[in-house]
């Protein structure tokens, strides 16, 4: 699986999102989908028309054999020691995901941008879907100027169990980069780490979710000011940084709404609307730069980041809601 074309995995992500619109206009909703697939597939058939009876079986049989991805996968990784090239379950969310209204981007053909604002101000925008730049709101963080490589690196040299929450509680994403894992990462060579020349450039992310880890991080910033004070913050931060192509086109399947603190160099955000709304909703790209905030609802926008020629990258992300 890790030698099959961009291309093809692109056409493949697309006959799935294709097939559960079909599934759902069928009246099949998603939580049969998802509760009936190893359970009773006949049950689930039967709420659907006569005229698919025939190829339905046979594609609904496809969705649940993908179910066995994240088997895969570990096995991969325990016996190989590489990655697939499909993330764990992300097939099936994309094939199970609810089809989108478009409201979220309907006559939305830029961010909103605010200039660091209060609390107050920020009100009317909190839980919006449409993508929202706050300016230079971060810009009196300790972590702008403590953050970098070596912060990181030390911090999960230094921490027990460290690398081990990412394996095994967290996550860790590699995005087109070459690591297995984050231990990877920090054995960088320094002309890798300083992306020099002739080097190959790399962007990884990763979730924080080892206690000790993240209050040391937070030692350097507050939750962003401008947030509601009742909002709900996950016990589970990311940090983003690299070089070059930054994060590829992707949806987020979490639980509420992101926000994104950049805090080295700029970075290009790429949004697009699911594809369902791709006839009525415009593609979106605008800057971040050191010191500002974005939100995105990333659970329905579509969404990419590149960097900067040159620059590096270091940002901080988390949930709200």
């Amino acid at each position: 699986m890790k030698h099959i074309k961009k291309s093809k995995l692109i056409q493949i992500k697309q006959e799935f999102v294709n097939l559960n619109n079909t599934f759902l206009k069928l009246g099949v909703s998603v939580n049969d989908l998802e509760d009936e697939c190893f359970k009773n597939p006949t049950k689930l058939l039967q709420k659907s028309s006569n005229y698919f009876w025939c190829f339905l079986p046979i594609l609904f049989t496809f969705i649940c054999i993908l179910y066995q991805i994240n088997l895969y996968n570990n096995l991969l990784n325990y016996f190989a020691g590489v990655r697939c090239i499909i993330p764990n379950n992300y097939i099936i969310w994309e094939a199970t995901r609810p089809i989108s209204d478009c409201n979220y981007c309907l006559n939305v053909s830029k961010p909103i941008i605010l200039k660091n604002v209060s609390r107050n101000e920020f009100a009317p925008y909190a839980y919006t879907s449409k993508p929202v730049i706050v300016r230079e709101a971060v810009l009196h963080w300790p972590a702008i100027n403590i953050f970098n490589f070596i912060f990181f690196k030390n911090l999960y040299e230094n921490t027990e169990g460290g690398y081990k929450s990412v394996d095994e509680e967290c996550q860790f994403l590699h995005f087109k980069s070459n690591f297995i894992c984050l231990r990877d990462v920090f054995s960088m060579s320094e002309s890798r780490i300083n992306n020099d020349k002739g080097e190959k450039s790399w962007y990884v992310g990763w979730g924080n979710c080892h206690n000790q880890i993240l209050q040391e991080m937070r030692k350097y910033y507050p939750k962003p000011h401008f947030l509601p004070e009742d909002c709900e913050i996950p016990s589970k931060e990311y940090v983003f940084m690299g070089y070059d192509d930054g994060a590829t086109m992707h949806l987020d399947f979490i639980s509420r709404l992101m926000w994104q603190a950049q805090l080295k160099g700029s970075k290009k955000w790429i949004l697009k609307p699911s594809p369902e709304c791709d006839s009525i909703c415009e593609t979106l790209s605008f800057i971040v730069n050191p010191g500002d905030a974005v939100l995105i609802d990333t659970r329905v926008w579509y969404h990419q980041t590149i960097i900067k020629p040159g620059e590096f990258s270091l940002s901080i992300t988390s949930e709200y809601g």
